[in-house]
């Protein structure tokens, strides 16, 4: 059986000590597109060694950057064919701010498994903290299996809400590029989903599709320069759900509203007469 949730709900996955460098955020930071404008002072905190910031969403990847093999969905009672995988969810909450090079250590649990009838949620939960055991970010993801449901299990909570019933306070462009996806793929995301077209025709795409964590990195970074004057360290937590694919050399459209603390945020793409990319986001501000 490819999910067992008697097995898997809860199940702690093995601690992992890991490193990254300043070169690792830099390159995070290109394939997300900065350094567009490269004598822009503002671009060059991301795109160089001096004063490097590092956007909070890097946390997504310091634990795999130096991984080259596709990804395996393997855990206890859990085992699902990759093809069948979209990420669903997101969420960063940082406790401190990201330094541009450190060790840490993960501890991971399945915190839910859910039934969706003709899919599966899969929940995890990652809490890193540094070798003195102060955290510095927790990192929370669910993907969707598509076929996998129908195993008896809870349904789950229902997503988050919709966009406000008001006009956005500001609506950001950004575009991405075509050769998007293959420098997001060095960052250790090897998911042929996202290079090779055969393999995305067998996941019922025409295409290679957009890694949605790059489409998360890429609106946090638009949005923390359009919003909050390209200060990475007024972002205290960010979550979004994954409602969409995006195609690299599509044009991503993100509505802000401002609200007490946080930015609520919503993504489309203008090519496919708005279809959903991001829904369901907030930016909480520290």
């Amino acid at each position: 059986m490819p999910i067992d949730p008697d097995v898997a709900l809860g199940a702690h996955l093995p601690v992992e000590d890991f490193s990254w460098t300043a070169s690792d955020v830099l390159l995070y930071h290109l394939a997300l597109g900065a350094g567009g404008d490269p004598v822009d002072p503002r671009e060059l905190r991301y795109t160089i060694e001096d004063d490097l910031q590092v956007l909070p969403t890097f946390a997504v990847v310091a634990q795999t950057v130096h991984r080259f093999e596709p990804p395996a969905v393997e855990y206890p009672g859990i085992s699902i064919d990759l093809a069948k995988v979209l990420h669903g969810t997101q969420r960063i909450d940082v406790h401190q701010p990201l330094p541009a090079d450190g060790k840490a250590r993960a501890s991971a649990r399945i915190k839910g498994v859910y039934d969706k009838g003709s899919a599966a949620v899969v929940e995890t939960e990652t809490v890193v903290s540094d070798l003195d055991g102060a955290p510095i970010w927790t990192n929370t993801s669910s993907i969707f299996a598509r076929g996998e449901g129908g195993f008896g299990g809870d349904r789950g909570p229902s997503g988050p809400g919709g966009a406000p019933d008001r006009a956005p306070d500001n609506v950001i462009v950004t575009p991405t590029a075509p050769q998007q996806a293959l420098w997001y793929r060095l960052l250790g995301d090897r998911n042929p989903l996202h290079s090779h077209p055969e393999f995305a025709a067998k996941a019922g795409f025409p295409r290679p599709i957009l890694h949605g964590l790059c489409t998360y990195g890429m609106v946090a970074k638009a949005v923390v320069d359009a919003e909050l004057g390209g200060d990475v360290t007024r972002v205290a937590g960010y979550g979004v759900r994954f409602a969409g694919v995006v195609f690299p050399g599509e044009t991503l459209r993100t509505s802000v509203w401002r609200e007490d603390g946080r930015l609520l945020l919503a993504t489309t793409v203008d090519e496919r007469d708005s279809a959903p990319a991001l829904s369901g986001a907030d930016l909480v501000l520290a």
